[in-house]
This record gives C-alpha cells, sequence and structure tokens, in this order.
C-alpha cells in the first residue's frame, strides 16, 4: 500500500508544480497612504524577479487586492480573493485595522495569513492564530526601542502623538514600557489628520526634552514639514514609521537629522540586503522602505516552506511546520519566528541621512535591542 501511493503521490506533485500557486496580495493603493501599500507591492513582486517568478518551484498567479484603508472593503475583497480566486496564501496589510477586519475570514478559511507590516499585540498574545504569521514585528515592540533610546539619552520630559488607532495606542504602550521619565502629553490624533498647528502649538508650550511619535503615511510627511516650519527642529523628534524611505521623498530636509527605529535600513551590509536594495533601486528607481524590505521577506518566507512540501500547500500542518523553520536569508539578518509566528530580531535606532546620490534614507546608528521576543509572546497558547 505503501508503495502504491508513493505512486499515486508523484503525479499529484508533478500537477501541483505546474499549477500556479496563487498570492492574495493586500496593499493600500489608494489616497494619502497608498505610497506604503506601493512599498509593499514593489517589495514582493522585487522578491518574485529574484525568485523566477515561482514559489517553491511552483509558477506564481498574484490578485493584488487595493483594501483602500477601508475595512469593510477589504473583507470583501479578501473573501471574493479565497472564495473565488481560491488563493492559497493571503500576504500584505500595512494597517493593523485591515488586518483586524481580515484575520477571521482568511484564517477561518484554513488559509495562511502572512503580515508583511502590520502586527498589533491583539495577535501576539491570547489572540494568536495557527494560520496567522508576521514578517514584520510587533507593534509595541518598534516603539519600545525609542523608548529605550529616549531613556539612554537621558530625556526626562516627553511628549507623546499618535493617531487614534490600534496601532496608535500599540505605539504609546510600547514607547512607555521602556520610558521610565515624565509623558508630559499623550495626544491621539484622527487616522486622517494633516493639519497639526494645534498639536505643534502645544508641543512648543511644553517644552519637553524631545517628541515621540508615530505618524505613517502621508501624516508623518505633514507632520515633519510642518515641524521644521514651526522651528521645533531644536527639540529632538524621535519616531516611528514617521520618517522613512516611504515619506523621506516628500519630506526631502525637513526629515535630515530626525530619528527612527526599524529592524531593518537600507545600509545594512548583508550580502542578501545589499542586492535587495540594489536591484530594487534599479528596477523601481526609488529607495525601498521597511514595507518593502518586509514583503520581500514576506515572499521568501513563502518560496522556503514550499521548498520544504514540494510546492504542495494540501498538508496545512506540514506548510505551518515549513514556515515556521523560515529557513531563508532575511534581508535584516537575525530572524526567526517565537512561538506565536512573530519575529525574534534585532532592533536598531536610525538616523535620516542625504546620500552622496543626493537620495535621502535612514541609516543605522546603534543596536539597540539584540534577538528580541515580543512582549506578548508567553500568553500566546498555540501548539
Amino acid at each position: 500500500m505503501g508503495a502504491s501511493a508513493g505512486l499515486l503521490a508523484a503525479p499529484m506533485l508533478a500537477r501541483a508544480q505546474g499549477t500556479p500557486v496563487k498570492i492574495g496580495l493586500v496593499a493600500v493603493l489608494t489616497g494619502p497612504q497608498a505610497a506604503l501599500g506601493t512599498q509593499l507591492r514593489d517589495g514582493f513582486q522585487q522578491a518574485l524577479r529574484h525568485l523566477d517568478n515561482r514559489l517553491g518551484g511552483r509558477p506564481v498567479e498574484v490578485v493584488l487586492i487595493d483594501d483602500e484603508l477601508r475595512p469593510e472593503v477589504a473583507v470583501t475583497k479578501v473573501r471574493a480573493a479565497i472564495e473565488r480566486d481560491r488563493v492559497d496564501f493571503v500576504i500584505g496589510v500595512v494597517f493593523s485595522n485591515i488586518l483586524a477586519a481580515v484575520m477571521r475570514p482568511v484564517t477561518e478559511a484554513n488559509t495562511f495569513l502572512i503580515s508583511t507590516n502590520a502586527g498589533p499585540s491583539t495577535f501576539a498574545g491570547r489572540g494568536c492564530n495557527p494560520f496567522f504569521f508576521t514578517t514584520s514585528y510587533n507593534n509595541d515592540q518598534v516603539h519600545s526601542v525609542m523608548g529605550q533610546a529616549a531613556q539612554d539619552s537621558n530625556y526626562r520630559r516627553v511628549f507623546v502623538m499618535t493617531p487614534n488607532y490600534q496601532a496608535g495606542r500599540d505605539a504609546v504602550a510600547g514607547f512607555k514600557s521602556r520610558f521610565r521619565g515624565e509623558v508630559v502629553d499623550e495626544v491621539f490624533v484622527p487616522l486622517n489628520q494633516l493639519d497639526f498647528s494645534a498639536e505643534l502649538a502645544k508641543i512648543a508650550a511644553a517644552r519637553p526634552d524631545a517628541i515621540f511619535t508615530f505618524m505613517p503615511g502621508g501624516l508623518g510627511v505633514n507632520l515633519v514639514r510642518q515641524y521644521r516650519q514651526a522651528g521645533l527642529a531644536n527639540i529632538p523628534f524621535l519616531s516611528t514609521f514617521t520618517v522613512d524611505e516611504a515619506t523621506l521623498p516628500a519630506q526631502g530636509e525637513a526629515a535630515l537629522g530626525f530619528y527612527s527605529a526599524a529592524s531593518w535600513a537600507p545600509n545594512m551590509p548583508i550580502e542578501a540586503n545589499q542586492r535587495f536594495v540594489r536591484d530594487f533601486e534599479a528596477q523601481f528607481s526609488y529607495v525601498p522602505a521597511t514595507y518593502a524590505a518586509q514583503a520581500y521577506d514576506g515572499a521568501m518566507l513563502v518560496d522556503s516552506a514550499l521548498k520544504r512540501t514540494g510546492g504542495s500547500t494540501a498538508d496545512k500542518d506540514a506548510l505551518r511546520a515549513a514556515l515556521r523553520a523560515a529557513d531563508f536569508q532575511s534581508v535584516r539578518g537575525n530572524f526567526r519566528f517565537g512561538a506565536n509566528h512573530y519575529p525574534v530580531q534585532d532592533f536598531w535606532l536610525c538616523q535620516v541621512a542625504r546620500r552622496p546620490d543626493g537620495k535621502f534614507q535612514t541609516e543605522t546608528v546603534r543596536k539597540v535591542l539584540e534577538n528580541s521576543t515580543d512582549p506578548y509572546a508567553a500568553e500566546c497558547r498555540m501548539r
């Protein structure tokens, strides 16, 4: 029986190798945050170029899903990708509110969901899920890096400002988990706010030692410009996902010298990263951000898993074990999954610099956390 089962398996595997693996790639491609989704999409596509448009030896078919930064739209489109297009994986997602919306529809269909950016704490602890992985981080972690950096710099009074949604609240919690000084004010703004004049007046009046902010995409572009124009640049600007390669082309000199925290930067001297950055810039004519780097790693993760399963997606347990192994060269160096399927990795303090070619990028200043496990992993009961 074993021999005949093997004979049956061989043609099935051969058919699988010739059948495209279908990817539902979710990215915001509409509105002021579209630059972030474009980075994610292009990073994933760059990985496919490096892999000759194959994952685990199988050709690839990408179903591109513009979530429009609207949860109800994301759910409708993702359901269609699963039920009509029969995608094998749902990958991507920039914002945590979109991830929260699509989590149940994807995982309850026993489809693997791989976030390449959103990493809310809600799915890291008791809400962890055997069908969910992320190649990015737990939201709290990156922000805690800046809390530690503020602590290391002996700042005593810090003004905190983030958008009013899950990732914004995670940012505040992450920063405060390592900062022991006084938070002089804690301001939450709408996710679509573009005028920060009232908040900047508050900062000027508070005269803090530094500010900490998380303002992704268009929010960050406007805040940085207005911060510099308001003459506040003498107050150290500590941020996460506010000054990065997605926003720097629009921020330009206004962002020079401002700080960020990340698990990756374009200047990292890692062979896989140097190849990624070089070929990405040659293909797309702009500097990749973490959104692109993490999406690149997401494709490499799926490729490594499918190689372990011989290209098969049928055995979910085997595929999950192959994903957990994370047997690929990450662009950020150290990378492995914790028990909750969130990465264990290094984190860096970075600073905005101008390159010799005139382009702007973030560059590593120093490593702040090494082989960091997110603070919710111990609460995960997944087996």
